[in-house]
This record gives C-alpha cells, sequence and structure tokens, in this order.
C-alpha cells in the first residue's frame, strides 16, 4: 500500500528527533520501490523521505548508506557535485526508511534537460565523467558489486533468457537484443565505477548547475555506457551528444566507440527488465504498462526496417534503371556513326588507253615474237606497271541508312 507525504512525514519524525515538519510534497522516485516525500520544517530547512516498498527495496536503500559512508571527505571534495547526508533511519518490521538531508537544487524533466543551454549539457558531461573516474576501491571497499566487460555482457544475456521466459516480448526484439549481445566487438570496453541508477530524478539542477546526485543504491563497477541509457532514452541527438562531447573532453581515458550504441540497447532492455519486475511484483497495471511500452518499440522497429528496406529497393531500382539508359546511350551512339564524304577526285591527266588483249593472247610464244622498238612515251621506269585505262570513278555519298 503506497504511503502518503503525510504518512512519510511522520515516520520521519521518528527516524530524526526534533524533526517537527510543516509542508510536505509529493518526490519523484521509483514508484515501484519507493514512497518518497519533501517536508520542510519549522525552521526553513528541507529534508527528504525514502521508504521502501518491499524487502528488495529496503536492501538497496540500505546498499545506499554503506555507499554514502564510503564517500570519504577527500572523495566528495573532489565531486562537482553533492553527494546526500542522511540523516536518520528508523525501522518497520523488515523495511528500513531513511531519511536525508535535502540538497540545493530541484529535478527537470528530460525534456527541460535537453532544451537547458550548452552549460548545462556541459556540467552533465563533467558530472559523468567524475562518476566514472571515481577510484575502484570505493567498490571494492565496500564488498559491492565488480563486472568486467564479459561478465557484464553475460549477465544480460541471462537477463533477456528471463525476460523472454514470461512470453510477452515481442520476437522482434528478442532477435534484436540477441544479436546485439552476441556482438563481441560491442562489449569490448574498460569498466569504471557507474552510478548504475541514474536518470533525471537522481539529478539536482540549479541555474544550469549540476548541485547534486541522489539515488546510489546501485553503484557497481561495469559498463560505463550504464549510465548514458536515460540521455539515448530521450531521442534527443543532439542533446546526447554535447553531454558525450563533454564527458569525453573530461574523462582520463577516451571512451570507446560502441559506447552510444550499448547505451541505446541498455534503454531498450530497461522495458524488459521494468515487465519482470511487475510481474514478480504482481502490478497488474505496470505490466500492463510495459507490455504497451514493449509493443510500441517493436512496432516503430518493424516500421524503421520497412522505410530502410524500401529506400534501398528504391536506390537499386534507380541504379538499376540508370545502367540500363547508359546502356541504351551506348548503343545509340554506336548505331549513329557520322556519314562519310567522299570528295570527286581532279584530273590528274590525260586519259591512258589500253588496247585490248585477244582472246588468244594466252597462246602467243614470246620467245618466237618479235620484241617491239621501244618509243619515246615508254617509261624507262621499270616499276612502271601501268597496263590498263585507269578510268576515274565519281563516287556517290553512302547515305546513313544504305549503311544501316
Amino acid at each position: 500500500m503506497r504511503r502518503t507525504p503525510l504518512e512519510l512525514a511522520a515516520i520521519a519524525t521518528a527516524a530524526v528527533p526534533g524533526l517537527a515538519p510543516t509542508a510536505t510534497a509529493y518526490s519523484p522516485d521509483d514508484d515501484a520501490d519507493f514512497d518518497s516525500a519533501l517536508l520542510l520544517d519549522s525552521e526553513g530547512k528541507r529534508w527528504r523521505v525514502r521508504s521502501p516498498r518491499h524487502p528488495e527495496a529496503s536492501t538497496r536503500l540500505e546498499t545506499e548508506f554503506m555507499v554514502l559512508r564510503a564517500f570519504a571527505p577527500a572523495i566528495r571534495a573532489e565531486l562537482p557535485f553533492h553527494v546526500p547526508t542522511i540523516a536518520g533511519t528508523v525501522r518497520q518490521g523488515a523495511l528500513t526508511t531513511f531519511v536525508y538531508a535535502h540538497l540545493q537544487g530541484s529535478m527537470l524533466s528530460i525534456e527541460e534537460l535537453s532544451a537547458g543551454s550548452p552549460a548545462l549539457a556541459q556540467e552533465i558531461g563533467s558530472a559523468l565523467a567524475a562518476i566514472h573516474d571515481l577510484p575502484l576501491t570505493l567498490v571494492t571497499n565496500a564488498d559491492l558489486p565488480s563486472y568486467s566487460a564479459n561478465e557484464f555482457r553475460q549477465r544480460k544475456l541471462n537477463e533477456l533468457d528471463q525476460a523472454a521466459t514470461t512470453g510477452k516480448i515481442p520476437a522482434t526484439l528478442l532477435r534484436r537484443w540477441e544479436h546485439a549481445l552476441e556482438d563481441v566487438a560491442l562489449w569490448r570496453f574498460n569498466t569504471s565505477v557507474v552510478h548504475g541508477d541514474l536518470h533525471e530524478d537522481n539529478l539536482m539542477v540549479q541555474d544550469d548547475s549540476v548541485t547534486a546526485l541522489t539515488g546510489w543504491t546501485d553503484l557497481r563497477i561495469g559498463d560505463p555506457a550504464d549510465d548514458f541509457a536515460w540521455l539515448v532514452a530521450s531521442n534527443e541527438s543532439s542533446f546526447v551528444d554535447a553531454v558525450l562531447n563533454h564527458y569525453t573532453q573530461a574523462r582520463r581515458e577516451t571512451p570507446d566507440a560502441h559506447l552510444l550504441r550499448r547505451a541505446a540497447l541498455l534503454a531498450e532492455f530497461a522495458l524488459a527488465q521494468y515487465l519482470v519486475k511487475a510481474m514478480a511484483a504482481g502490478h497488474q497495471s505496470m505490466t500492463a504498462e510495459a507490455e504497451s511500452m514493449l509493443q510500441s518499440l517493436s512496432d516503430d522497429i518493424d516500421e524503421q526496417a520497412r522505410r530502410e528496406e524500401e529506400a534501398a529497393r528504391a536506390a537499386e531500382d534507380e541504379a538499376t534503371e540508370m545502367q540500363a539508359a547508359e546502356l541504351e546511350a551506348s548503343r545509340a551512339a554506336a548505331s549513329q556513326k557520322p556519314p562519310v564524304s567522299v570528295v570527286e577526285i581532279s584530273d590528274a591527266g590525260p586519259p591512258v588507253t589500253v588496247a585490248a588483249i585477244p582472246a588468244d593472247a594466252d597462246a602467243v610464244d614470246p620467245t618466237t615474237s618479235p620484241s617491239p622498238e621501244p618509243t619515246p612515251e615508254d617509261s624507262d621506269d621499270p616499276d612502271d606497271t601501268s597496263t590498263a585505262a585507269i578510268s576515274v570513278v565519281n563516287v556517290t555519298p553512302i547515305h546513313a541508312a544504305d549503311r544501316s
């Protein structure tokens, strides 16, 4: 049963002796796991109450308590933002409610963040870089989860198998996620400290500055793309690119080339995780909501694939038509040779008259026939073979139709 802000205020007075709330308001949180409220006391101070809805959520808050204790003053001083301070706790059966000293700033929606100034994108990028550059010992000394790149990928494969058993994941998404998880090249990255539950509700902003980060229940060593999934889900590419650019500049090591691709996959896969969690809790409205979002995502992917297929087919048809046109033009050019012009040859001299050769010329014996006396007209050129009259012929030009 959900607790109202007034009920949370009453619980807070038991957690923090002397606290006298004068006003309460709802505080955005993970609704499946926590009831949260903001309090204002008689001195004008603000507080935040987080009450778990089930034992697993209570364990997460207790883990956060250990995490925040691990943020030594020296580490807190190096961060460009504040982290929460726990003012008190109260246990009710198996659940523990936590009260935090309220941090400066306010929560903005993802639409408000993405429409913010370039300075705000720079602040978010720097905050992400500061988290991922935290010493690994912060996690290992607190005995928190630590995953190598391959272990992280295998963990997601196991979660995919679990989600598939629900029978409520569209086949398009199952194939898409399985192929991505089997692409080993996509999962080659250097692990780092990650917040693990970063989204707009855990970001405190004031005057284009990130003043604080909250919700440290899932701190671990893993894939830095985890902390970018909420940004990619905004579908504001210019905002995401601006954050990534400043993040890259601020980090001590260069991020891997596939960070945003994995972040997009993790953003999609978060819907399957939401479905599994809702079904495990027996929350019918959340289950229906998860199913609806998964189906919408599947429809969008199918539509995108259809458009890409049509575009590829159109490009292929256009290329085929261009090749056919070029071939037809080549054939037409080959069949249309330029006409041949023949010029009449001018008279080169008097015509040469040659006597007809008798029919029985082959019977004449050259050894018995007297040799004729040479005449002055006879040529002395031994190569002169002019033995017949050459008539100059006027060649009629060949028309293109006749040549063909």
